[in-house]
């Protein structure tokens, strides 16, 4: 089966458009595909129960929280997130268990007319595949994350008991837009007639837009970092962890008025076993000790400010920075926040919008920021450990693929 597998997974990766791989060229403005391929499943994303999560930081960790929140309740729960960082089933998960490699095969080979004819994405035949599973799997409700945007996003087609949007900032602005404004807008577009809003940040540009959007789908609008006081201990360590955390709580006190069932503890126990509940991995993850290493995913100007600042807050005596991006981000932006007293490792993702590693030093060092150049993310990590003594930091990031590799 491995090799059948094995096979499918290649051919979905190498013959429809993959924005994790492509960048621009395979993002489509509409729903029309997910559309039809929704009539072609016979409707499945309206079997199931869902929540409906969006935001430009921090929606996979809520994603993974809420889940786990709800596991601990007891329930059967499908998780729907997006990249994978090893394998692609990670993407679809029941109680923390990835979809089988059969119902991939077997699903990619009923469907591969269909998908060809039609030019489907990736991403629309992915959100196919998980809306297919949850309803066939009858899952008591599915934890669902937007995988760009909001409004034209292939999730966008399912009406959930809630939608959240945990914050707003400047990433994937060639297609959302250039402004906190116009990316609210495009993620508030999840936002559904009559449908509980929880929002996880508030910020004064982006707040009178998620206001309106509310008033005008009389959806009620929660602000769950205005809303919750309580501080949950959780085991994902970030300390930016805590806007999610508040986020997630307020999200699963919204889902009780629904009719499900989840006790103060069932919270507390979700919230410190999310990694062992969903095998959530690459969020401020300590891979080793003497001298310790860490990794996360962050890759915008949001997310990498606050990685930045933890790294602060770390006791080491040298500081080591294994490096790599897409080459979308505009880097320029980017420097500043990292430190300069650090040596860095620059290296190229494995993808075929990683960043040239030639081009990512050549920007560092303008700014004063110091080097060396290497082949791959795992030449570059192998070397940091040599030049490291125990007492000393090792630090792994810059985009999701630059993690998926070393993890």
């Amino acid at each position: 089966m491995c090799i059948e597998y094995n096979d499918t997974i290649n051919w979905m990766f190498s013959q429809l458009p993959m924005y994790q791989n492509k960048g621009k060229t395979a993002y489509k403005a509409d729903l029309l595909n997910t559309l039809k391929l929704s009539k072609h499943l016979d409707f499945p994303e309206t079997k199931f129960k869902s929540i409906h999560i969006a935001g430009t930081n921090g929606k996979g960790s809520t994603s993974h929280m809420v889940a786990s929140i709800l596991q601990e309740a007891g329930y059967n729960i499908g998780l729907y997130t997006s990249p994978h960082l090893k394998d692609f089933r990670e993407r679809i998960k029941i109680n923390g268990r990835v979809i089988s490699k059969q119902f991939v095969i077997e699903f990619i080979k009923k469907n591969k007319s269909f998908f060809e004819s039609n030019l489907l994405s990736f991403f629309e035949m992915t959100v196919g595949m998980a809306f297919n599973y949850f309803a066939r799997q009858k899952v008591d409700i599915a934890i669902i994350e937007v995988g760009l945007g909001g409004r034209l996003d292939s999730t966008n087609i399912i009406t959930p008991e809630v939608s959240v949007i945990t914050n707003i900032g400047l990433d994937h602005t060639q297609f959302l837009g250039n402004t906190l404004n116009e990316i609210a807008l495009e993620k508030g577009g999840i936002i559904k007639p009559n449908i509980s809003v929880i929002i996880g940040e508030t910020q004064k540009e982006t707040k009178p837009i998620f206001t309106d959007l509310a008033k005008e789908n009389e959806a009620p609008i929660y602000f769950a970092d205005e809303l919750i006081t309580t501080d949950y201990p959780s085991d994902l360590r970030g300390n930016y962890q805590k806007k999610n955390i508040k986020t997630a709580v307020q999200t699963v006190k919204e889902i009780c008025k629904k009719g499900f069932n989840v006790s103060e503890n069932n919270i507390k126990k979700g919230l410190l076993n999310v990694i062992l509940n969903t095998d959530l991995k690459g969020r401020w993850q300590v891979l080793q000790t003497s001298p310790k290493i860490l990794c996360d995913i962050a890759h915008n100007k949001e997310g990498l400010t606050f990685v930045m600042n933890q790294i602060k807050i770390e006791t080491f005596n040298n500081l080591h920075i294994v490096l790599g991006m897409v080459n979308d981000k505009e880097i320029d932006n980017l420097i500043d926040l990292f430190p300069k007293k650090a040596n860095y490792y620059f290296c190229k993702p494995n993808i075929e919008r990683g960043l040239n590693a030639k081009i990512l030093k050549t920007h560092f060092v303008k700014k004063g920021l110091k080097g060396n150049l290497y082949k791959t993310v795992k030449t570059a990590l192998d070397s940091a450990k040599e030049n490291a003594d125990k007492n000393d930091l090792i630090f792994v990031g810059g985009s999701t693929f630059v993690v998926a590799e070393i993890i």
